[in-house]
């Protein structure tokens, strides 16, 4: 292990090095690096040596290193995805809880019980359906049993998500909505995934239906999202994430009681380094073994 050279840029971040040397590798210049692990986003990504086998980024989403053109087929790329999936899970569910439990409506008034007590809603008996379950989807499965609810899991292959009632592939997204009580978007932002939730498939869903994004702000068309809001199609939303990202001030979202957005803090970056570090020691580990990495990049998918 002690042949492996890594380069930590474009700062040295404790929890990171920590990782480094925890897993035995060296901390090197980048010109003398085979592993170059990558805190910053795509400006001011560096020309990269040949010497260079493997990129770790630090983020899950990369769409702005594949817009920067960024990635190449030369070397191994892999992102953060999983590694702060329990976080983003936990916020989730509390958003979602925040919006069936009328925690918003009840905040934004002064003791409304006559509104507020017929609206409050329960996860038990409930179905919701996790849009692109991978790392986050496979943490909060288990949180929404918990609480009572059942849970259909859509991802890309259709291949079983250990704990859900129910796996679907993405070509069967529109089945999914129709059962569902609520939604949780956890998706890569993809030419397949923009805007999957739309004047369309938000009709798919119930008036009590909350629609939580955690994800990528482009899932969602978010004129669609206001009409459905005050329209009455669905009950309400819980965002962490929007489009264009921050919003502006004056976004007509931010003035509806049955939309509560939080700004894009169910992964802090306070909490970034710390979180990705035991995951960026295993993968040193694997690639002295020659093992599979975790979170490896299909570079013609984009994630």
């Amino acid at each position: 292990m002690s042949s492996l050279r890594v380069a930590v840029e474009p700062e040295h971040d404790p929890h990171v090095v920590g990782a480094v040397s925890d897993a035995g590798a060296e901390l090197v210049p980048l010109d003398h690096a085979q592993i170059l692990v990558w805190l910053g986003g795509p400006d001011g990504f560096p020309e990269l040596p040949d010497s260079v086998e493997w990129v770790a980024l630090s983020t899950a989403g990369i769409e702005r290193f594949v817009d920067a053109g960024v990635l190449d087929d030369r070397r191994v790329w892999t992102n953060a995805s999983g590694f702060y999936a329990q976080g983003c899970a936990e916020h989730a569910l509390a958003l979602l809880l925040a919006g069936t439990r009328q925690v918003v409506a009840s905040a934004r008034s002064r003791w409304a019980k006559d509104t507020v007590d017929p609206a409050v809603r329960t996860l038990r008996g409930a179905t919701v359906v996790i849009l692109g379950a991978g790392g986050i989807g496979r943490a909060l499965t288990p949180m929404l049993a918990a609480c009572g609810a059942s849970v259909i899991a859509v991802n890309r292959s259709g291949r079983q998500v250990d704990g859900a009632d129910l796996t679907l592939p993405a070509s069967k997204t529109d089945e999914a909505l129709t059962l569902a009580d609520h939604v949780v978007l956890a998706a890569p932002d993809t030419a397949e995934t923009r805007h999957v939730i739309n004047d369309r498939t938000l009709a798919l869903l119930k008036p009590h239906s909350w629609v939580v994004n955690v994800a990528r702000g482009p899932l969602i068309d978010q004129e669609a999202l206001y009409r459905a809001l005050v329209g009455g199609v669905i009950a309400g939303a819980g965002l962490d994430v929007t489009d264009p990202e921050p919003p502006s001030l004056d976004d007509p979202l931010f003035s509806l009681d049955n939309v509560v957005i939080t700004p894009h803090v169910a992964n802090p970056a306070g909490r970034l380094t710390t979180e990705m570090a035991p995951f960026l020691a295993e993968n040193l580990r694997r690639f002295a073994a020659g093992d599979d990495l975790i979170s490896q990049v299909e570079v013609g998918r984009g994630y």
